[in-house]
């Protein structure tokens, strides 16, 4: 099977080896990919937003499958330009990924599927505003309607913050804050049948003890040691299908991805909100536990039979990753800096430790820092405090100036 991955980032990589070790895969292909994923697969420079190029050079490959990573070519309408070529996608329509390219209209899909959510306003005036504002109170949780690369949500106690963001977007949700632990569940669907996969948690703020702005995420780990076992099949029965089959019902089936962010709440699980492809950094760990071989399945969801694919099979390890995060992200992160250690990861830690490129480019013989998550170290160990020593001890051999990560990851569900 030759597959073709769109994007760079360390979700793709993290895609990329996977599909790498499958035995199924006769050629892998990313674009425009990164200088990580350069050593598992042949890259392409292509803008990923341009469907059309997309199509074209998926066809000049004889793709068998695309994979659409990031959010912002669903948006776009990638996988649609894909499939009208006549090429299996794994990815949802510009349609369906609505679903996250627009919270009001996820907060629709909900509402009219049953699925448990907080209660909420769609604002487009500062009078809305002010007055959603007041009727939820501390603390604020306001959410950029549109996609914001993980960094449109402001959730603060000063409503002063909270009025600034709400009026520096176009359109803007606000609700009610919802307490309790958060969580992440995968699902790949074809518009009909839904496969959970496992749940992770991930770390949305840049500091230490969930201090610091919201970050589009600096670490994961799976399993939850601490979650009710029953977790998935009640996500399973009163989002997931629930969601697939109100967006069938509405003539936008999702084929792809869909990615549950949940609140388990002192009054039952809720859901936060939903993304249209897999989540980044919860990928890296949810990936690192799959055993079962990553192409077929995909295949199976974008050709629409994956009701004969079995359950999915997990290794009984645990996974944690850290991101590496380039000076002063999430604001303006600098770049251009080089990256040292990485031989040393490969030499001394594989294969319970490995790096995930992100936000990384190729400067004639150095790789150097382009973007503000810049790598995801992800390790794998018989439990969360063994996972999480070898990904701190890879961290460690890791020289980026300037840089910055979480020392926290994992930390008190390993018991530590």
């Amino acid at each position: 099977m030759k597959v073709l991955v769109i994007g760079g980032g360390a979700r793709e990589h993290a895609l990329c080896r996977s599909l790498s070790l499958d035995p199924d895969v006769t050629a892998l292909h990313c674009a425009p990919g990164n200088a990580g994923i350069a050593e598992v697969a042949e890259l392409h420079p292509v803008d990923a937003l341009d469907g059309v190029a997309v199509a074209r050079l998926a066809t000049g490959l004889e793709a068998d499958l695309v994979v659409v990573g990031p959010e912002a070519p669903l948006v776009a309408g990638v996988a649609d330009a894909v499939r009208a070529a006549g090429i299996p996608c794994f990815g949802p329509s510009q349609e369906a990924a609505l679903l996250e390219g627009s919270k009001a209209f996820a907060k629709d899909v909900m509402a009219a599927a049953g699925v448990p959510t907080a209660r909420s306003y769609v604002c487009r005036t500062p009078e809305e505003i002010d007055e959603a504002l007041d009727a939820f109170g501390a603390p604020y949780v306001v959410k950029d309607d549109g996609l914001a690369a993980g960094k449109g949500v402001v959730v603060t106690d000063d409503v002063e913050q909270a009025r600034a963001h709400a009026r520096s977007c176009d359109r803007v949700v606000i609700e009610e804050f919802l307490d309790g632990p958060e969580v992440s569940l995968f699902a790949i669907t074809d518009g009909t049948t839904v496969l959970p996969l496992t749940p992770a948690q991930d770390f949305k703020r840049a500091l230490d003890g969930d201090q610091g702005p919201n970050t589009g995420g600096m670490g994961a780990y799976s399993p939850l040691p601490w979650a009710d076992p029953k977790l998935v099949d009640e996500v399973m029965e009163s989002v997931l299908q629930p969601t697939v089959d109100e967006l069938r019902r509405r003539g936008t089936p999702f084929q792809g991805l869909l990615y549950a962010g949940l609140a388990i709440t002192s009054r039952g699980v809720r859901v936060i909100e939903f993304n249209a492809r897999f989540g980044d950094p919860e990928t890296q760990v949810v990936l690192a536990r799959l055993r079962t071989p990553l192409a077929r399945v995909l295949l199976h969801a974008a050709d629409g039979t994956l009701d004969s694919e079995p359950p999915l099979t997990w290794r009984d390890d645990a996974a944690v990753t850290v991101v590496v995060a380039s000076h002063n992200y999430p604001d303006t992160p600098r770049t251009g800096d080089p990256i040292e250690g990485l031989d040393e990861v490969a030499a001394q830690d594989e294969p319970h430790a490995y790096v995930l490129h992100a936000g990384t480019a190729r400067d004639g013989d150095a790789i150097v820092s382009a973007g503000g998550r810049v790598l995801s170290v992800t390790a794998t160990g018989k439990d969360l405090a063994e996972a999480r020593s070898r990904a701190y001890a890879a961290v460690g051999r890791i020289r980026l100036d300037g840089s910055q990560h979480r020392t926290d990851i994992a930390r008190k569900a390993a018991g530590e």
